[in-house]
């Protein structure tokens, strides 16, 4: 399964709520993204069903190496948007996340490792 662009917001979102044992809570969850539970916890049957997470229901879920590579990849390309927005456009910080929360989803490869070649190339920092 291809994962969808709401499916990428929820590994993301299972990402940045997760403790320092790597649990996130659905509410967390459902709090970061503005949904509602039976939402999250649909979204967490199909990323189990997938291979994304494991989720034991009242013990949290738990991103697989699967997941945290999909996770990692998801915020590395909204980084490098956010950046790209804010540094080189000159797009407000509040407009360039929203932005790249939407972009991150639409762009191929090819395109998101030109314009993170980029942008080492214009700050020569190495910087994401």
């Amino acid at each position: 399964m291809k994962l969808t662009s709401n499916m990428e917001d929820y590994l993301e979102a299972v990402s940045f709520c997760a403790d320092e044992q790597g649990i996130a809570r659905v509410s967390a969850i459902r709090d970061m993204l503005g949904v509602k539970t039976p939402s999250v916890t649909g979204a967490m049957k199909a990323l189990t069903q997938e291979g994304y997470v494991v989720h034991e229901p009242y013990s949290g879920i738990k991103l697989t190496a699967k997941g945290r590579r999909a996770a990692e990849e998801v915020k590395k390309r909204h980084a490098i948007f956010r950046r790209f927005l804010t540094q080189v456009l000159g797009v407000s910080p509040k407009i360039a996340e929203a932005d790249a929360c939407r972009m991150e989803h639409a762009v191929s490869k090819e395109t998101m490792d030109k314009l993170h070649a980029y942008l080492h190339k214009i700050a020569g920092d190495g910087r994401d």
